[in-house]
């Protein structure tokens, strides 16, 4: 729903509006000080009237004659007539066509004006002209200004309005691509500055929603590009192990029936064990999408340091000569048994295969806060600094990675990093003490969570790095020299 909006010019509209109001109160004005005018002047002729009946009054009480007490009486303006008992009269009145304001009086003596008929009266239409020129002068001065209001109104409104025109040159610089610039009115608690301010937040919202979207498409690509990368290079591996088979399983059907017992052992052999390549790296690309789907976890109490022992026997058996230790106390956590026994089985076996036959490996585990914390740590050629978290990207391997010389796919800790953090965890590999070598891996899991959530299949979702959790790296130079 759409609503109209006046588009009538702001100044015009405003210029009128007071011009018209001021028009008004001015006629208003002219109408009041007329009327006050009017009344004011009736009331001084009045007064004026019954002063020269006072003064006939007292003369006719003293019995002067009429000629004298007219002589008294008819001055200032004011004409009088005096019509004795006998009908004589004596003095004059104004012509009928003059407007007069007239009063009448009968006389008491003891002489001849005895009874007698007295009527004053005064001309108005002096006064009257003089009340028309007022007028004409009050409205005469309404006009100019009503004329230097309008002036000044002009004048006045174009500078108080100034802001709108600021603001509507930064509405079309942001139309026309220009980013960045706000209005920051200086006092926000009036009418411009309101709708400055309430304009500065729409732009704010404006250009974080752009920032946002500019960032969400960044990433939408750079997600498409690695989704490309990851497919290319899967195919890419799973194009050796599935060729392996192709081979084995070729020369399988090719050796002659004369061909000894011994042949045909070792090409079954490696039948197998190019499939189960081909199986291992087929398990870790589901795995992966698993991950990035939503991680579907059976939550439940788990002897972190019974499973560490457990698969540190393993290491034991598949290295006898290796020197394999576990240190810590026992910590249990809230978590998938079968996920996190996956990330410490990746651990250990990264670790042997970096150490070699002789090497010493470790596990160590301590609480921090309310995380179990868990380091593996080889003696093996360690991991460069700068690619310390490139090894956490799919299908990585480094120039001098210790997974290569063993046929490692580069997956392992994209899995075991995000199986941790989907426990609301992380995975990271840091720093060896000044005095060691080799590599670190620190996991860390959460002890504790809704304990109504033991009981239940619940998801949790990868979703990117989480927030530093444990401790750092500086302070693993408080675990034990031998590792």
């Amino acid at each position: 729903m759409t609503t109209a909006l006046r588009t009538t010019s702001l100044r015009r509209r405003v210029t009128v509006l007071v011009i018209v109001v001021l028009a008004v109160v001015l006629l208003g004005i002219v109408l009041a000080v007329n009327a006050v005018f009017a009344a004011e002047t009736n009331r001084d002729l009045t007064a004026v009237l019954a002063d020269h009946g006072r003064v006939a009054v007292t003369l006719a009480r003293q019995n002067v004659g009429p000629k004298v007490l007219l002589n008294r009486v008819d001055t200032d303006g004011v004409r009088a007539e005096i019509v004795l008992v006998n009908g004589q009269t004596y003095g004059g009145l104004p012509s009928p066509s003059d407007n007069v304001k007239q009063a009448t009086i009968r006389l008491v003596s003891r002489g001849v004006l005895n009874g007698a008929r007295l009527t004053l009266a005064v001309a108005t239409s002096a006064i009257q002209q003089a009340q028309a020129q007022l007028r004409g002068v009050l409205l005469l001065v309404g006009l100019v200004a009503l004329a230097v209001t309008g002036i000044v109104l002009v004048v006045a409104i174009r500078v108080a309005l100034k802001p709108l025109a600021v603001m509507t040159g930064l509405a079309r610089s942001i139309a026309g691509g220009g980013r960045g610039r706000r209005l920051s009115p200086t006092d926000p608690d009036t009418e411009l500055g309101r709708t400055a301010a309430a304009f500065d937040d729409m732009l704010d919202a404006l250009e974080g929603a752009e920032h946002q979207a500019r960032v969400a498409e960044a990433a939408s690509r750079a997600s498409e590009e690695r989704t490309r990368r990851f497919v290319a290079d899967a195919a890419h591996e799973l194009r050796t192990p599935i060729a392996g088979v192709q081979a084995a399983a070729e020369a399988v059907l090719q050796q002659s029936p004369e061909a000894g017992q011994e042949e045909r052992d070792r090409m079954h052999l490696l039948l197998v064990r190019e499939s189960r390549r081909a199986g291992q790296l087929v398990n870790d690309l589901l795995d992966l999408a698993r991950i990035d789907a939503g991680v579907e976890l059976t939550i439940a109490p788990v002897n972190l340091r019974a499973l560490a022992d457990a698969q540190a026997e393993r290491i034991r058996v598949l290295a006898p000569e290796l020197t394999v230790r576990v240190d810590g106390p026992a910590l249990t956590v809230w978590a998938d048994e079968a996920r996190i026994t996956q990330i410490v089985a990746n651990l250990l076996d990264n670790a042997r295969k970096a150490t070699g036959p002789d090497g010493h490996v470790g596990v160590w585990l301590r609480q921090v806060a309310t995380f179990a914390e868990l380091l593996v740590t080889d003696d093996g050629p360690g991991v460069p600094e700068a690619q310390r978290d490139r090894i956490f990207d799919r299908l990585v391997r480094l120039d001098n990675a210790r997974d290569r010389r063993f046929g490692g796919s580069g997956l392992g800790l994209p899995i075991a990093r995000g199986f941790a953090r989907a426990h609301g965890g992380d995975l990271a590999c840091v720093a060896p003490p000044p005095a060691d070598r080799g590599a670190v891996f620190r996991l860390v899991l959460p002890i504790r969570i809704d304990p109504a959530a033991a009981t239940e299949r619940i998801t949790r979702f990868a979703t990117g790095p989480l927030p530093a959790t444990g401790p750092g790296p500086s302070e693993l130079s408080g675990q034990p020299e031998t590792w």
